[in-house]
């Protein structure tokens, strides 16, 4: 019997839990399932991501730029939320890349890169 995979959940480092915890509920639209003083798990719709602190140091760094990309199937809308949130200004969407998709991206406050990718 063949394993099915059933999705991906980024970890994402942070240096400040609660700070990144408001930035996600008001610009990505992200909702707090769980949190203590050094993790967090948020979710949207089917899409969940972990927090993770890290205090920036040699033996624990923080390294900040990962990336996230959350896959949909109508752009339109988030963009239009993303525009209205603040998060993204208009210019940001990307169609019909080389690569096949509709896109655009942005950090968070940690250098993370997310992205929101339609396959057209």
């Amino acid at each position: 019997m063949k394993t099915k995979l059933l999705g991906v959940t980024p970890v994402l480092p942070s240096q400040d839990i609660d700070r990144d915890i408001a930035w996600y509920e008001k610009h990505v639209g992200f909702r707090l399932m769980y949190k203590d003083s050094m993790y967090a798990v948020m979710f949207r719709e089917s899409i969940c991501m972990h927090l993770q602190w890290h205090a920036d140091t040699e033996d624990d760094p923080l390294l900040g730029g990962s990336v996230m990309k959350i896959f949909v199937d109508n752009i339109e809308p988030i963009f239009k939320e993303f525009l209205e949130r603040q998060t993204v200004t208009s210019d940001k969407l990307r169609r019909n890349t080389a690569w096949g998709t509709h896109e655009f991206g942005f950090y968070d406050l940690n250098n993370n890169a997310v992205f929101i990718v339609q396959d057209v």
